[in-house]
């Protein structure tokens, strides 16, 4: 089953709101080798001007997602999982997230470009705080392989 091209443009619900916590943020840091200070120690994160721990960038990706989910759970995507490969991931911040943050998210799928037999799947989940500013907007493409079953 091809990648379902009506998916451009498809709204897609917020996410439920996911509240970021210390010791998530401690987990993440320490599982991606990210070292500074600011990861681990809240005050080390308040002599930079922080309210408490701050997220290592690619932290994104948790509440990203919650959104890709809901796209893998469409029954007429065309998408399975067993043909998926990530292929890139971007980051565009207007802040940093930091512990206490309730972030919500929602997916737009913005392009898909067939290569070769194979689909390249565009998806901008943004990120926005509990007062609905913008945090942060998480890229991704994937790549959906058509190969035979």
């Amino acid at each position: 089953m091809p990648v379902n091209p009506d998916l451009v443009g498809r709204d897609f619900p917020p996410t439920t709101p996911y509240l970021v916590g210390r010791e998530k943020v401690r987990e993440f840091a320490r599982a991606t080798f990210a070292t500074a200070p600011q990861h681990v120690d809240p005050e080390a994160a308040r002599a930079l001007g922080y309210a408490d721990v701050v997220a290592p960038p690619t932290f994104a990706m948790v509440v990203q997602d919650l959104t890709l989910q809901q796209l893998l759970a469409l029954e007429d995507s065309g998408i399975e999982l067993h043909r998926l490969v990530h292929a890139e991931q971007r980051f565009t911040y207007t802040r940093p997230i930091v512990a206490g943050d309730e972030l919500t998210a929602q997916l737009a799928i913005t392009n898909l470009r067939t290569l070769g037999g194979n689909t390249m799947v565009t998806s901008e989940a943004t990120i926005t705080d509990a007062d609905g500013a913008h945090v942060v907007t998480a890229t991704s493409v994937l790549l959906v392989g058509g190969g035979a079953e």
